[in-house]
């Protein structure tokens, strides 16, 4: 199922172009027989025009309906199945200098002078985090730094940046780079809710960084915010 899901969400834009095609192709084909079966006298000509009418409508009826599964599918269905997301977030060196950055105003260079007038903007956190966490805007205030969690827990934070694309959370073993996806969401959240229920009881206990990603609507992907957690066995 998950791969199924996954080949509609990475292929969705050929899926609709296709059927934007069909369908001019057979609304073309559905008038061209409505005229002949308007025009013609002989009732055989017009029996052959009215079928050829009547598959002309069972197939655009067709195309609407894949349509509709297909955007049913990729806005509703897919988001609840993380592992159908096809979009692989890329392991970020935390001693690389960041290519992407916030958007303006949002996280300012410590240091520089404020012009007249200017508001101090909000400061990156400075606490057991890891990356670039900026309150409101792109954070994980629930759980925090150390905590060891056990069974289903809630994920409270920020995903609130200008021009917004999506966001997921991801979890790894801190001895590795493996991140897997807990949960993707496509509407901003902001001092809220970002995982309503991540059941622990699935993951061996240990050491974990659970991270945000989040990716502005042109799909450029901005520093992550991490949390070192720790997760427990789970009691009979």
């Amino acid at each position: 199922m998950d791969e199924a899901l996954r080949f509609f969400r990475l292929y969705e834009g050929w899926i609709y172009f296709f059927i934007a095609l069909g369908a001019v192709l057979y609304l073309r084909r559905l008038f061209t027989n409505f005229r002949e079966m308007r025009g013609t006298i002989f009732g055989l000509e017009r029996t052959s025009a009215q079928t050829r009418f009547n598959q002309a409508v069972t197939v655009l009826v067709l195309l609407i309906l894949i349509g509709i599964g297909e955007f049913v599918i990729v806005s509703y269905v897919a988001p609840l199945r993380p592992e159908s997301n096809p979009l692989v977030t890329p392991t970020i060196d935390l001693l690389a200098t960041a290519t992407a950055t916030l958007p303006a105003g949002e996280t300012p260079e410590s240091g520089e002078p404020l012009e007249e007038g200017e508001t101090p903007e909000p400061s990156p956190t400075v606490d057991a985090r890891i990356g670039q966490c900026v309150p409101g805007v792109l954070e994980i205030t629930s759980p925090e730094p150390g905590d060891q969690l056990l069974g289903e827990v809630e994920i409270i934070g920020s995903a609130n940046i200008e021009n917004f694309g999506f966001y997921k959370l991801e979890f790894t073993p801190q001895s590795q780079a493996t991140w897997r996806t807990i949960q993707a969401g496509r509407v901003p959240v902001q001092d809220g809710v970002l995982v309503t229920s991540w059941d622990t009881s699935t993951v061996a206990p240990g050491d974990y960084l659970l991270r945000l990603v989040v990716t502005n609507a042109a799909g450029d992907l901005l520093p992550d915010c991490q949390v070192p957690i720790t997760i427990l066995i789970p009691q009979e």
